[in-house]
């Protein structure tokens, strides 16, 4: 996550269009790496690394960006 929220299951993710496209399977805050985390299911156009799309989180919509997994290390 970019912004402030914690992606939840099932929080729709949408595009810079606000065009609903994927959502949120599983999100937290992260205690190791310090900010908030989530996995989702996206358009493949949409799945490229470095790609900032937008969860939908309340009433509110909050950018996130697609990282390269696995994106913890020991």
């Amino acid at each position: 996550m970019i912004g402030k929220g914690i992606p939840r299951t099932d929080y729709p993710v949408y595009n810079e269009r606000e065009e609903m496209i994927g959502h949120v399977t599983s999100g937290t805050q992260s205690p190791t790496l310090g900010t908030n985390v989530g996995l989702a299911l996206l358009d493949e156009a949409y799945a490229a690394i470095d790609t900032t799309v937008r969860v939908g989180i309340r009433k509110r919509i909050v950018e996130a960006k697609v990282i390269q997994t696995p994106f913890y290390k020991r």
